[in-house]
């Protein structure tokens, strides 16, 4: 197991159990080892999220909307960050995004 993985399981596992602030150490420790773990930069955007760090978490989600430009979730979590910022625009802006590759996917289907 890379010790990408390994820490990112360890961060999973402090998160299911709230335990927030350890989840983002074994996050970052994730995303150091491996820059494209998305997975990674949505569970330390989320943990950020939770207490109340949002401008780590914008950054966080920033970088996973850059690792998954085609993914609405991202777009909506970084929304979701925008709004409780009170970047308005901002938030606008993502949500527009995510509806649109939401709306992309139905249509394929």
């Amino acid at each position: 197991m890379s010790d990408a993985v390994a820490h990112y399981k360890e961060a999973f596992d402090h998160y299911l159990n709230g335990r927030l602030e350890p989840a983002i150490e074994a996050y970052r420790r994730c995303v150091e080892a491996d820059p494209s773990h998305a997975r990674a930069w949505n569970g330390l955007a989320m943990s950020l999220e939770k207490l109340g760090q949002l401008d780590a978490a914008i950054e966080a989600g920033t970088k996973l909307v850059e690792l998954e430009p085609d993914e609405p979730l991202s777009h909506t979590s970084l929304s979701i960050f925008y709004q409780q910022k009170g970047m308005i625009p901002e938030a606008e802006d993502e949500k527009a995004i995510a509806m649109r590759l939401q709306m992309a996917a139905q249509n394929q289907k």
